[in-house]
């Protein structure tokens, strides 16, 4: 089995961060999102993966390079424009071959593993097995209608009034089958080459689709909440690890892991946390939930459930919570105990009312 994974699209709603680097490398609990992905994959004893890249294919091989530190060897497909899942699949095509593979969406993070939904497809082998997880508005997604037997019945994107509640997740398994399927079908009304239009063509030749329902933790992390939930589930794994300086003066309670060369100076950390390598943390308190990037400063501050990308400066700011902070960004202020929740670009410079 191959996998293919992808990195593309714009990441709209997850402006300003977007706008400097692409969606799937913001990092949650340390690692970047699409990190996640290539270790999910890895996990499953695929060792192929490709990676559609597209309009940001320099920032993302440097940070994922070869895959040798997942276990895989990564090859990257460079898509032009954003033109569907389905075109992803036809790019693929040379680097596919005739091999069965999952597809994962690169931007989605599964941290209990896909091992079921793998066996599954290997015990059963149809033509496609679908991830499907109940959700609370089946209007903002693609919609499986399942038998009884679990084989697939229907599709239906973003039904309204709703068919059911069961989305389709960012988890695919294919057969071969699949590429008769995306060179049959035709873009949609957004100019796209839907999956879903696929699946539902192999149904309509009388192939068989089956679904799993994904019990574990799903989160798309498409949104600023969504990427600081999926911060706060992962750190809850979060062993404690000090590799880096912390001085007498400091206290560290439970799971908190400071990273080769960061430094922790009368300050007091509350985990789960991560202080990243090369951060100084000095006279701070950095509450639960909190992700630290390499090479942060915090002097003065109060940050909980947050992240801060690396390079990210805090200072005299006592209470932020709640808050992404891009890139070598600055955040400073009075000494005045005001909760702040923030959104702050790469580079930018907010200063806060004292």
């Amino acid at each position: 089995m191959k996998a293919l994974v992808l990195s593309g699209g714009s990441g709209t709603r997850l402006r300003p961060f977007s706008h400097s680097m692409p969606k799937q490398l913001i990092p949650v609990a340390g690692e970047p999102v699409l990190a996640h992905a290539l270790g999910a994959v890895a996990r499953l004893g695929v060792t192929d993966v490709g990676v559609v890249i597209g309009g940001w294919e320099r920032e993302i091989a440097e940070a994922i390079g070869d895959g040798s530190r997942f276990g895989v060897r990564v090859t990257y497909l460079r898509q032009e424009r954003p033109d569907g899942l389905a075109s992803c699949v036809a790019l693929a095509r040379p680097f596919l071959g005739d091999d069965d593979f999952v597809m994962y969406l690169g931007d989605n993070v599964l941290p209990d593993g896909i091992h079921g939904l793998a066996a599954e497809f290997r015990a059963r082998r149809p033509a496609a097995h679908i991830a499907v997880q109940k959700v609370e508005d089946p209007r903002a997604f693609g919609i499986a209608e399942l038998a009884s037997d679990g084989s697939v019945v229907r599709l239906v994107e973003k039904p309204e009034p709703p068919c059911g509640d069961l989305a389709v997740i960012g988890v695919y398994f294919f057969t071969a089958a699949v590429h008769a399927a995306v060179a049959a079908i035709r873009p949609s009304a957004r100019g796209e080459l839907e999956i879903t239009d696929a699946l539902q063509w192999l149904l309509d030749q009388g192939a068989r689709v089956t679904a799993g329902e994904y019990a574990g933790y799903w989160k798309d992390t498409g949104r600023p909440e969504d990427v600081l939930a999926c911060n706060r589930r992962l750190l809850g794994d979060l062993c404690r690890e000090v590799r880096g300086d912390v001085d007498a003066a400091s206290t560290l309670s439970g799971p908190v892991l400071v990273e080769p060369g960061a430094r922790v100076v009368r300050s007091r950390i509350d985990g789960p946390a991560i202080i990243g390598a090369g951060a100084v943390v000095k006279d701070s308190h950095v509450g639960p939930h909190t992700s630290v990037g390499r090479d942060c400063l915090l002097n003065a501050a109060g940050v909980a459930d947050s992240v801060l990308l690396d390079g990210a400066t805090i200072a005299a700011v006592p209470d932020l919570r709640g808050c992404i902070v891009g890139r070598s960004a600055t955040v400073t202020g009075g000494a005045r105990r005001v909760h702040h929740r923030l959104m702050v670009g790469d580079h930018a410079s907010v200063e806060l009312p004292g």
